[in-house]
């Protein structure tokens, strides 16, 4: 597949997911035994919808030696446009790893939205900028000289979800979900069925069936097999 082919396939993947939400991509995951959300992660601007590939970066703590001055990571400028940037700070509430000069970049290169594993900061400027980011906490006090980047485009484990690069990264209101790449058109098809089921089902019962009726004629327990 040329690169012209690639980029229109991803922008109908990319599409399809937006007309959903996480829950029913959720379901999609459960039907075929993937666990894909991600706990602790919370949207920090609220009403973002994302999807797209996982550009992801790894930090390690660090102290360096007294009076010596480690500058912010500048992986930034590899990421492509359209990726959503996976930063695993090991969970870390005492430092951050993202702020208001990365965020103008992210924009400026039209990248996706970042998920954060720890905290993030200047959280009023990243607001005003109406930037999609997910963060595990916030907070003021800077990673330099606290933590640095270890690796980037690795395979990452965030509260027992592992997020390879490459795999789909899902986020809104709710939080955030990973698709692994390989089974991401099956996923994606399973739970489009899933909210046709469920608007049928919100259909019937708003004609005045009853749910338990509505629920068994459609196929509730199993919604993205699309029945009724």
């Amino acid at each position: 597949m040329d690169d012209r082919m690639m980029n229109k396939t991803l922008t109908n993947i990319r599409h399809r997911l937006l007309a959903l939400d996480t829950a029913s991509v959720s379901d999609g995951l459960d039907s075929i035994y993937i666990a894909g959300g991600v706990q602790g992660i919370k949207p920090q601007v609220a009403g973002h919808k994302i999807a797209g590939p996982a550009f992801t970066v790894q930090y390690e703590a660090y102290e360096p030696d007294k009076n010596t001055f480690m500058n912010a990571g500048t992986y930034i400028e590899e990421v492509p446009e359209g990726a959503v940037i996976v930063v695993d700070n090991q969970g870390r509430n005492d430092c951050s790893s993202w702020g208001n000069i990365l965020t103008t970049k992210a924009l400026q290169k039209n990248i996706a939205g970042t998920v954060i594993h720890g905290s993030a900061r200047d959280i009023s400027d990243i607001r005003k900028m109406n930037y999609p980011l997910f963060a595990a906490n916030i907070f003021m006090v800077s990673g330099k000289n606290r933590a640095r980047i270890k690796a980037v485009q690795c395979g990452l484990n965030i509260n027992g979800v592992k997020i390879e690069p490459g795999d789909w990264i899902m986020g809104d209101d709710n939080g955030i979900l990973v698709i692994p790449r390989d089974n991401l058109m099956e996923v994606v098809l399973r739970a489009e069925n899933v909210e046709k089921t469920e608007h049928r089902i919100l259909s019937n019962i708003s004609e005045g069936t009853k749910l338990e009726d509505a629920r068994n004629a459609l196929g509730y327990a199993v919604p993205w097999e699309l029945k009724g």
